[in-house]
């Protein structure tokens, strides 16, 4: 009876702190990966480069992410971030509805998010800059363990190793979805005379093979979301995959994207 209320007690706790795991300022409210809009744009940029304080840089996750780390994950993300950040991680749990900013739709987003990126935003929480949230820091709450376990399980969600467990409400990541919602976005920036449509294509190439290097376990999981991007460009154009010309207009274009509010 006891472990059933600490548990109801941290459920509470998680609904009114509305405690996810990553920023929610770098997402959209409605549609993830289709961008935020020209007025909360500002720092989009900042966020994705920000720089790992000392004490959590070059950090990987040392717990493997076997049955048993994935099911001490699936407890915590329920208890701790399902209520803003949706039972599938993509940002639409009971709780999100009117927050400024949005929840994050952590399970498509954290895929491109190192280790050491990860690990120092959970434990130190969004009421720093550049991000500027209300999510709670884990340090004082969580063990190192713990928060490594939520790392697995975060990125299990996105892979689709894992179902969403049901408590606090919200969509599991679609790949198909989400290959619409950013055929969507291009459409809209080229719309906007923001892309052409050749650069709309070669955005949506290069993209795709960063998506399968990602999937085939071949990327360098460390740093923050522009430091992964590049060490992935660069292994694509030191295979052969991409040329050196595709991996840099890329980078512009997906720079552009974030100055206009079109990607998280």
């Amino acid at each position: 009876m006891r472990q059933k209320a600490l548990l109801a007690l941290a459920l509470v706790i998680g609904l009114v702190a509305c405690g996810g795991m990553m920023p929610a300022s770098e997402e959209p409210a409605a549609s993830p990966g289709m961008g935020m809009g020209m007025g909360q744009q500002s720092g989009m940029m900042a966020r994705h480069s920000a720089p790992i304080p000392e004490t959590y840089a070059g950090l990987s996750n040392p717990v493997m992410a076997d049955e048993s780390s994935l099911e001490r994950g699936a407890v915590l993300f329920t208890t701790h971030c399902a209520s803003c950040h949706g039972d599938g991680g993509m940002g639409d749990g009971s709780a999100s509805a009117g927050l400024d900013p949005a929840p994050a739709p952590i399970a498509h987003t954290r895929q491109m998010m190192g280790d050491s990126y990860l690990f120092w935003r959970i434990s130190e929480g969004g009421a720093i800059s550049p991000f500027n949230s209300t999510m709670p820091a884990w340090k004082d709450a969580l063990d190192e363990q713990a928060r490594w376990d939520m790392i697995n399980y975060m990125r299990a969600l996105g892979s689709g190793m894992v179902m969403p467990r049901q408590g606090m409400g919200g969509a599991a990541f679609d790949a198909t979805t989400q290959a619409t919602r950013q055929a969507e976005m291009l459409a809209t920036a080229v719309a906007r005379h923001l892309l052409t449509q050749a650069e709309a294509d070669l955005f949506a190439e290069v993209h795709s093979a960063v998506e399968t290097q990602r999937m085939q376990g071949m990327a360098d999981m460390s740093g923050s979301m522009a430091d992964v991007q590049a060490e992935m460009l660069a292994q694509l154009v030191q295979s052969g995959t991409i040329t050196q010309e595709q991996a840099d207009a890329f980078s512009d274009i997906h720079s552009r994207l974030l100055e206009a509010g079109l990607m998280e």
